[in-house]
Order: structure tokens, then sequence, then C-alpha cells
């Protein structure tokens, strides 16, 4: 929608009255401000809800997995038309453009909302009404208990993100045209007696410098101007060195943009421009301080509204898993693989969860182990001798 609505705008303002296309109405500063923002904010949406749909919903009965319709819902199909890498994509774009997104669940099946009307109370359930999914408006009206709302901050983040960008945008404006200005060759036409200084031949010339003469310099290939007798064209002079303008410059401008729409989403400027030094630490940062606390308010959501206060204390809850959006090398895990079964910390079939691979789903396989160099006075080791 939001691309669509950007799109409309942009030709609507830019078409002539007969249909055509006008490019010339569309001055630089509009291309600045809409696409070097617009392609920093999109990167950094992107990115982290690509990163969220590797994570994996997890759900849990009394402390101990168990999967079920919940965990069908957010890890497979949530509804008809989407499946849960669509749904969490969606979810948590609209909630990072939009600062909010809304939820219901209609027939056992969750279906993110495109526009709804909230009406807030003190001491009793919100209200959500008119609530749009698509082109289908519901009729009736949702409880704060029957919906999932999440939302990100206090303050809008693509808000601040335009107030910062207004400054930059001018900067950027000016340095391109001061870029193709100082980098431009200038010339003197000397114009010989024979040329008339009639108001109408006055504008023959005019229109022959600022077309004909234009259309030469602009060419890409070989280009031929007629040149006329009595006219002489005279360099204005050569620019030194210093006085030209490098267009790293300009990159310097856009690489600025980038670093606050990155910090502006917690994301590590590096890893949001694709730098390849430091990747591990940079995600390491992404997660802790970007991911993990989106999962966790998305978590909280579903968990207060899907369990009651005694099941969720028992235990029986859904959390968000976002350890494998790192990439994990089996063989590097290996002893840590080997440390959380003999600390009785995983069962196999947790740790083959851990690694991707599907549980064995065996009685042995369900059960906790602790070695001898782990056990307590209270609890029976196994392995070593006796084993």
């Amino acid at each position: 929608m939001i691309y669509l609505g950007l799109r409309d705008w942009f030709w609507s303002f830019a078409r002539g009255p007969d249909n055509t296309v006008m490019l010339d109405a569309c001055s630089s500063e509009l291309f600045v401000e809409v696409f070097y923002k617009k392609l920093a904010i999109d990167s950094s949406v992107n990115l982290i809800a690509n990163a969220l749909v590797k994570s994996r919903f997890r759900t849990l009965e009394k402390g101990k997995i168990k999967k079920g319709n919940i965990h069908y819902l957010f890890n497979v199909k949530p509804n008809k038309n989407q499946n849960a890498s669509e749904f969490i994509h969606e979810m948590t774009s609209n909630l990072l453009y939009d600062n909010e997104v809304l939820v219901v669940m209609l027939d056992d099946e969750l279906y993110i909302a495109d526009d709804w009307e909230r009406k807030e109370f003190a001491i009793k359930e919100n209200i959500y009404s008119k609530v749009t999914i698509r082109n289908l408006t519901l009729e009736r009206s949702f409880n704060e208990s029957e919906v999932f709302y999440f939302r990100l901050n206090n303050e809008n983040i693509l808000e601040v993100i335009n107030g910062l960008y207004a400054s930059y945008a001018k900067l950027l404006t000016a340095g391109m045209n001061s870029y193709k200005r100082k980098n431009s060759k200038k010339y003197f036409a000397k114009l010989g007696s024979l040329f008339s200084q009639q108001d109408e031949d006055q504008d023959d010339l005019s229109e022959m410098f600022s077309e004909q003469f234009k259309k030469f310099f602009n060419a890409e290939g070989d280009a031929l101007w007629p040149m006329q007798e009595g006219i002489e064209l005279e360099e204005a002079g050569e620019r030194s060195e210093k006085d030209k303008t490098d267009s790293r410059d300009i990159r310097a401008i856009i690489d600025d943009i980038f670093d606050f729409v990155a910090m502006a989403f917690h994301i590590p400027k590096g890893l949001l421009k694709g730098d390849v030094a430091d990747v591990s630490d940079m995600t390491d940062n992404f997660l802790t301080f970007c991911v993990n606390p989106i999962a966790e308010l998305i978590g909280d959501e579903i968990n207060s509204k899907m369990y009651t206060k005694d099941e969720y204390l028992e235990g029986t809850r859904l959390k968000v898993d976002t350890s494998l959006i790192k990439a994990i090398d089996i063989t590097t895990m290996a002893n840590a693989v080997d440390k959380f079964l003999s600390s009785g910390t995983h069962n196999p079939d947790e740790n083959r969860d851990m690694l991707g691979l599907e549980p064995l789903n065996e009685e042995w396989s369900k059960e906790y182990y602790i070695t001898k160099n782990y056990e307590s006075s209270n609890q029976t080791a196994r392995g070593g001798e006796n084993e």
C-alpha cells in the first residue's frame, strides 16, 4: 500500500494535461527526498522482517515443548491466504512502518488488519471497530482481549527519521547541484555583427543555444552541430583540480543518511550497508538490541491474550526463539550440544530441535540425562562406569 500510494502521487504530480509524463516537473530535490530516504528505511525494515521470519515460535505446555494449533498458526499457516513467513514479514513490516499493527482471529485463523478504529478506556477493555482486512470491513467490534495489538514505541520512528532527514535532503540536493555545476564546462559565445538585434531573431538565437547546443554537449555518442558563420566559442576557463567536486562527497552524505536510519532502528550501520568485516559481532548486536526486543514484544502480547495467568505460571506459554536467526555450523556446536545433554539442560530431542533437525519422538529421546561430573547428592547419574 505504501508503494502504490507513493507511485500514484508521483505520477499525478508529473503527468501533463495531455496524459504525457513531464519529467522536468520533478526536481532533483523531489527524487532525493523520496528515494534515498526510502531506500535506507526499506533496507532496514526488510532486514528486521527477514530476521524475524527465521525465528521460531515455540509453544510450551507446563515447561515442555508441545506442538498444537497455536504452533501451527504461527509456524506454518495462519490463514487461508498466507503462509507463516508471509504473515510474519507483513506483520513486522507494518509494525515498523506504522508503529502499530492489529491482528484479529476469525474462525481460528489469524488476519492482519489494514485499518481500524481504536477506542481507549482507562479501567476497562479497549474496543476496536471498523476493522478492515483487505477490502472487507467487519461489522462486529472486538474487545482488547480478543485481538493482538502490537505497538512499537510511544512515538512513530518514521516521524523522527523524517525530521532528521529534512536538513540532509537539502544538503544532499545542494551537493548534487554543486557537483554538476563545478564539473560542467562553460563557454563564451562570440557573436559577430551579422546577427540581428530584433526581438524575434534574438529569441531564435536563444533557442538555438538552449536547445540545439545543449543536445550537442549532452550527446553520449558522436554528435554534429553546424556552426554558423560569425559564431566563435571560447571555454570560460580551465578549472583547477581543487575547484572540482568529487562524487565521493555526495556519497558521504548518503552514508550519513543510512547511518542515522540504522541508529533509529538500532541496526549496526555496517550490517545495513553490507560491510563484511566483523559480521559475527554486528549480527550479535543486531539480535540483542534490535530483533530480540521486537520478538519479546510479540511474545508478551501473544502470551497475555492466548493463555490465562494460571497457565502461564505453570509454564504453558509461547516463546519467540531467535537463536536460529544466526547461521549455525553444526560442527562448531558439537561441544555445546554435548554440554547441554550431559548437564540435563536439554534432552536429545531438544538438542536436535536446536540444530534444526526433526525430533525422534522416542521415549528415551525425551528423557533428561546428567553425567557424574554434573550430579548432585540427590540426583541419579547416568554414564561413566555404570553405563
